[in-house]
């Protein structure tokens, strides 16, 4: 079987050859008139969980309606890895997670970096961040790129939370509510702002991250309602998994931290869960009315381009696993809104793949800067213009790597297209994965043996490996963890 037509672009869509050192070479602005740029980020927030797409009949989001209807739903938007740092670092350097090395939650910004709000700060922006940053390292202190900054260390609380302030730290009582403290602080921002400049905000919340704390004024909106359970839910239970030849790490991860039986090492209800992360995203589609509302008032709701993002996905009883990580559809897709009714009319859902290493490239070319060379990301906008020159992306890859403090997910490689995906585990015996996306969605048959789809699995694996070779990702970032295994309940007390 010839080798899939697929792999053909892997050469045109990875630009950057192994890790960099920081692009000290301003960037120059084009002739292009700087476009004004609101980022809205959120945590675990899944890519079906909004009121228009149906997934969940009760829960009711307007304002992230209205900006798919006004603008653009992109169904098909992936993260590179599955995990809060590795994916806000792809976000800010426009790199894969082993280019960058901010791996997962702990380890440390490797001093190198480049975020592309510099770039956006050279080229005269004015630049501010409200939120989570949660990088790699937990603290609140001023970023760079960033001429305001407001911040918390780690991943922040719910309720009267401190804020870093352009390094002054301020601590906030009477119930303040960390959703509307920075959605506040950002309008009042973007009110102050010099009217001459053009302007680059990122707001990046708490919300929707476990353990999940509605507004009060959101408390028991939606007590007692309960969601579909997957279809996937309980072959780890019964023991059918083995026939659908899912590997055996999944099955053990169902009794864990991050499985349907054993939540956060607790038991608790599927259903009640859910009805607190929906109730806590209220908030958040609050929160983006609220720009909304500002940005019309003050007639630039029309040029002004308009994204929100989630950071990652999250599962709700797929496979019978909680939270992300792993390579399944629900865990590395994310919600990607789009608006700018002065680039593009509403209403569209285009189904190509985009990435979260598109979000720097899309920016610096909205402001006429031009894209550094160790960005391997595109610009989506020409996907939502209709230009007939946009390119495309024929598949994506993935990655995550072991954590110690959660050790029940292994090392995953993974390439996705939108026939197939091909799931490589590292470092365990166990099965690989295969799965035909378009004959079985919810990824229930494992065709990793089947013998005629063994070049398929061997097309898939070598590319992988390409990815990895041109991109300089064959070496495992490793950092020094000497502590106990937050999250390994069954090794308590045990280095």
């Amino acid at each position: 079987m010839k080798k899939l037509k697929f792999f053909a672009l892997i050469t045109c869509i990875l630009l950057f050859s192994g890790k960099s050192p920081a692009n000290t070479d301003p960037q120059k602005p084009s002739k292009k008139k700087p476009r004004n740029v609101i980022f809205i980020l959120t945590d675990d927030h899944r890519y079906d969980y909004m009121g228009f797409t149906g997934k969940v009949p009760w829960l009711e989001t307007p304002n992230m309606d209205r900006l798919a209807s006004e603008g653009a739903y992109l169904p098909n938007t992936f993260v590179t890895t599955s995990l809060c740092s590795p994916s806000r670092a792809s976000i800010l350097t426009g790199q894969f997670s082993h280019s960058h090395t901010i791996v997962d939650n702990q380890a440390p910004n490797p001093g190198d970096l480049t975020f592309f709000p510099e770039y956006l700060e050279k080229a005269g922006y004015q630049t501010g961040f409200f939120g989570k940053w949660h990088m790699g390292d937990h603290g609140d202190e001023p970023q760079p790129g960033f001429t305001h900054w407001e911040s918390f260390v780690g991943q922040g609380v719910y309720y009267n939370p401190t804020l870093n302030i352009n390094g002054k730290r301020t601590t906030y009582k009477d119930s303040t509510y960390i959703t509307d403290l920075l959605t506040d602080h950002a309008v009042d921002w973007l009110d102050k702002r010099d009217k001459k400049k053009p302007f680059f905000m990122y707001l990046s919340h708490k919300a929707v991250h476990a353990g999940f704390q509605p507004a009060q004024r959101h408390k028991g909106r939606y007590k007692g309602n309960t969601i579909e359970l997957p279809s996937t839910y309980g072959q780890t239970l019964t023991g059918e998994y083995r026939d659908l030849k899912w590997p055996e790490w999944v099955a053990n991860q169902r009794v864990s931290w991050h499985g349907v039986d054993y939540m956060y090492h607790g038991f608790n209800d599927i259903h009640e869960m859910v009805v607190d992360y929906c109730e806590t995203l209220l908030g958040v589609d609050e929160s983006i009315g609220t720009v909304m509302e500002y940005l019309k008032k003050e007639g630039l709701d029309d040029s002004t381009l308009v994204i929100y993002m989630g950071d990652n996905g999250f599962s709700w009883g797929e496979h019978g696993l909680i939270d992300k990580r792993h390579f399944y559809e629900e865990s590395v897709k994310v919600p990607l809104l789009v608006r700018c009714p002065e680039l593009f009319e509403g209403g569209k859902t285009p189904k190509q793949m985009v990435q979260n290493i598109d979000i720097g490239p899309t920016v610096l070319a909205e402001a006429g800067v031009k894209q550094p060379d160790n960005m391997p990301g595109v610009s989506f906008i020409p996907i939502l213009t209709g230009d007939a020159d946009a390119k495309s992306r024929e598949e994506i890859f993935y990655e995550y790597y072991w954590e110690y403090d959660f050790p029940m997910t292994p090392t995953v490689f993974g390439m996705r297209t939108d026939k197939y995906k091909y799931i490589k585990y590292q470092g365990i015996w166990d099965r690989n994965e295969l799965y035909d996306l378009e004959n079985d969605p919810d990824e229930m048959y494992n065709l990793i043996a089947d013998p005629d789809k063994q070049d398929i699995a061997k097309s898939m694996s070598a590319a992988i490996y390409d990815w990895l070779e041109e991109t300089g990702g064959m070496q495992i970032p490793l950092k020094r963890t000497v502590k106990y295994r937050f999250g390994d309940f069954k090794h308590e007390g045990e280095y």
